[in-house]
């Protein structure tokens, strides 16, 4: 049975566990959380991410219009499709609008995990460890590569017998074609029952492509840990094998069902879609 709101699972970090990080060069959780507004970064993550906004000016709304897209379809997940169960790998910093908090405005009784293993993240792991009375929000150090740590951990909140949304936003890039991304999700994928559905977004190689090449060449170059992989639409479409596209397909964040009369740019540097399980 999955654990009751509160309770901290047996082999989860203990909640007074201090963080190691290598404040001296930039991480990737940083440098969106300045993208975002943020304060939770250093020197070293402000360069990089000027250095990325210098190749890329677009960069920023680009960033808040993903953070959008998150919020509209947890949103529809749950108050259209019934979507009680969230497990969301790649959390990053807390900010606003957070899949638990949106999950739980329109479904109390929501189940969230969030999925990260980087140390900054781990250290703001009390500030998304809150959850409705009726609900539960947990949190899981873990890598995306080992996926049956996630799905075992994630168990001990989450009914897998039960549909599950996966989240998996601005994460697979940081996954090399080497690590073999593909098979990381549908390993996941294939962990979940049938109505599950699976949400991705991810940065695209083929939009604005000279100044996504330049800013991740930039990035790169000051970041600790992964390297980021940019793909096309194709590679990104190619995530979905097997699943049930909903309309309108695979599209660019700030196209996936828009709110009437949202403001938004006209080109975002990311391919989003969701899909179900049948």
């Amino acid at each position: 049975m999955p654990e009751q709101a509160g309770k901290w699972p047996q082999g989860w970090p203990a909640r007074g566990k201090a963080a190691e990080f290598d404040s001296q060069r930039a991480h990737s959780a940083r440098v969106y959380n300045y993208w975002l507004g943020g304060k939770d970064n250093f020197a070293a993550d402000r360069e990089a991410a000027e250095q990325a906004i210098a190749a890329n000016p677009g960069i920023i709304a680009d960033v808040r219009a993903n953070r959008a897209f998150l919020a509209r379809v947890v949103r529809y997940l749950a108050s259209e499709c019934g979507i009680r169960q969230f497990l969301d790998i790649g959390t990053g910093l807390p900010t606003a609008s957070n899949t638990h908090e949106v999950a739980q405005a329109v479904a109390p009784e929501a189940r969230i995990v969030y999925v990260d293993n980087d140390p900054i993240v781990l250290a703001h792991a009390r500030a998304l460890l809150t959850s409705t009375p009726e609900g539960a929000t947990a949190y899981l150090d873990a890598d995306l590569r080992d996926t049956s740590a996630i799905v075992r951990a994630a168990s001990r909140t989450l009914d897998f017998g039960e549909p599950v949304a996966l989240m998996l936003l601005i994460i697979l890039h940081l996954i090399p074609d080497t690590d073999d991304p593909y098979g990381i999700v549908a390993r996941l994928v294939r962990a979940l029952p049938a109505g599950s559905y699976l949400v991705l977004a991810h940065p695209a190689s083929d939009v604005h492509a000279a100044e996504m090449a330049e800013m991740t060449r930039r990035v790169n170059e000051r970041m600790s840990g992964p390297k980021a992989t940019m793909r096309d639409w194709a590679a990104i479409t190619r995530f979905f094998d097997g699943l049930e596209l909903l309309e309108p397909g695979v599209v660019q964040p700030q196209q996936w069902r828009p709110e009437p009369g949202a403001v938004s740019p006209h080109q975002v540097t990311a391919w989003c879609g969701v899909a179900r399980k049948r």
